[in-house]
């Protein structure tokens, strides 16, 4: 299990309530950590992971997080950046600009292909 994919299973054990005792702040600040150093690619594939088993539950803020950490480092990945768009649309209109920026980036990326 790679680091990113432990301190993601804390985050949702802390948010489940079943992190008692333990700092939350610190699971957070282990996650952010995690997510920044961790490949691209194994950030993706563990968000697949985690979304397939429960769609709800990786927090908002965690899932944005890796999914914005992972386009910054892989900007013309059309399937990444499609997904990340697809994720964040689910969380309500403040995320609509966010949104349409990767959905026009996706665009502009497949009409130079």
């Amino acid at each position: 299990m790679s680091g990113f994919m432990k301190a993601a299973r804390d985050v949702i054990r802390a948010r489940d309530g079943e992190a008692k005792g333990e700092d939350h702040a610190l699971i957070a600040a282990s996650f952010v950590e995690a997510a920044t150093f961790e490949d691209p690619d194994v950030l993706y594939s563990s968000l697949r992971t985690l979304l397939e088993e429960d769609w709800m539950a990786l927090p908002v803020w965690a899932r944005n997080l890796a999914f914005r950490l992972a386009c910054l480092q892989r900007p013309d990945d059309v399937e990444l950046l499609k997904a990340a768009a697809a994720d964040l649309a689910q969380f309500g209109p403040e995320w609509d600009e966010e949104v349409d920026q990767l959905v026009n980036r996706v665009d502009f990326l497949r009409d130079s292909s």
